[in-house]
């Protein structure tokens, strides 16, 4: 007599009942209100709250992503045919990231190229007519930035070393290439957010500083869920998963990683050389 949990005799995935969706749910709407009664000075207890929240999201990542390696890993239920759907689904997953992104630079480029608009009265009160707005003291792009750029460049790099050595079956060259993609990963947030730490203008009281911690801090949550992505990767690569034809786990982390390069180099280029572009000028006629 067959087992109730033997595999089916097709190539599709008929999900179980799981218990993470809800338990998700209710986690991140502890979060949500302990967050923001702990902004707001509600209550002593908020923080608290919000702490029980952080835990649940936390419990549920571990429950659900071990369940999905699982299935791909010991029950063989990630068929070819279940794969080719994962893909597209990661494919539109990561164009709606796209088009998240989308709206920031709309904001920055709104504001940026038309910093005197005749039907906006008030730009021309607030921005002095000019981008940057006058007062602003925008970030070399050549230092902090720049080097930025070339540890994201460079981690790209590794993680491609890292997904070539696993078609080859290196498991060693695996590791490695994702050990340092990490690490890269971990340098770019704390290059941030000493960056962050040293900046010339506020998030609030001006568009310029709204526009650009929106940007570039959501893009810095990215390379944070990036860096968990690969952790997670290379965890399992310890545990023996993944192989030359069944790592759909590692090649979405691949693909994430190089989504949030390319969003950087946008970044960089608009927000950080072109639009600090006209101040530098000054500054430097200034000197």
């Amino acid at each position: 007599m067959a087992e109730a949990h033997a595999k089916p005799h097709h190539d599709y995935h008929l999900v179980a009942p799981s218990p993470w969706p809800a338990v998700g749910a209710v986690s991140a709407f502890v979060t949500a209100f302990g967050g923001i009664a702990w902004m707001h000075h509600m209550f002593a207890a908020a923080p608290y709250i919000f702490g029980v929240g952080v835990i649940g999201i936390a419990y549920t990542m571990i429950g659900w992503w071990t369940d999905v390696a699982r299935e791909a890993t010991y029950e063989g239920y990630h068929t070819r045919v279940v794969q080719i759907s994962h893909r597209y689904g990661m494919i539109l997953f990561i164009a709606s990231e796209v088009m998240f992104f989308v709206a920031w630079f709309w904001a920055y480029f709104n504001s940026a190229l038309f910093p005197a608009d005749v039907q906006q009265i008030t730009r021309e009160q607030l921005f002095g007519g000019v981008w940057p707005p006058k007062g602003i003291e925008t970030f070399d792009p050549w230092h902090l930035p720049l080097l930025n750029t070339l540890i994201l460049l460079t981690s790209g790099t590794t993680v491609t070393w890292a997904h070539h050595a696993l078609l080859e079956n290196d498991r060693q060259g695996l590791k490695w290439g994702l050990i340092l993609t990490i690490a890269l990963g971990l340098a770019f947030t704390c290059v941030q957010a000493y960056e962050y730490s040293h900046a010339g203008f506020n998030y609030s009281g001006n568009i310029y500083g709204a526009t650009f911690f929106m940007a570039t801090g959501f893009h810095g949550a990215h390379v944070i869920i990036g860096s968990t992505f690969l952790i997670v990767c290379l965890l399992r690569a310890y545990l023996g998963h993944f192989t030359p034809t069944q790592h759909l786990g590692f090649e979405f982390a691949a693909w994430y990683w190089h989504f949030v390069d390319v969003v950087w180099i946008f970044l960089f280029s608009c927000i950080y050389v072109w639009g600090s572009g006209g101040a530098s000028a000054a500054h430097a006629a200034g000197h």
